[in-house]
């Protein structure tokens, strides 16, 4: 199995188990009234595995790029809301773990397009 195959696998992972987190995390927000930027997180913290899965599905490698890309930012949309979820103090809970793993996502995601687009240059 050749590496970048190997990360795919990783991502998958991490993303599909990320997105469980984060419709859990959901369930607390709605148990504490807190509905606009709960959906936000919602709707970015699982469309980051969407777009992965999406991304290892893609016909060309110009495709796959663009839907790792895609998800890169929908990490990092999702990192925002999470941050000021945590600084607003709107709901009160432990923030560290989500905020780890999304960080661990948009790292490896960064590395994934990153060596993705130097593949295609050589």
């Amino acid at each position: 199995m050749e590496e970048s195959s190997k990360k795919e696998n990783v991502i998958e992972e991490k993303s599909f188990q990320f997105a469980l987190e984060i419709i859990k995390f959901y369930k607390v927000l709605k148990s504490n009234h807190e509905f606009t930027i709960g959906r936000q997180v919602l709707r970015a913290g699982t469309s980051i595995g969407a777009n992965v899965a999406e991304g290892t599905a893609a016909q060309t490698r110009k495709d796959f790029i663009t839907k790792m890309s895609i998800a890169s930012k929908e990490a990092r949309e999702t990192l925002y809301w999470l941050k000021l979820l945590k600084v607003s103090q709107l709901v009160s809970c432990d923030f560290e773990p989500l905020l780890n793993s999304c960080g661990e996502l948009i790292r490896i995601l960064t590395a994934i397009v990153k060596t993705s687009q130097q593949n295609i240059k050589h």
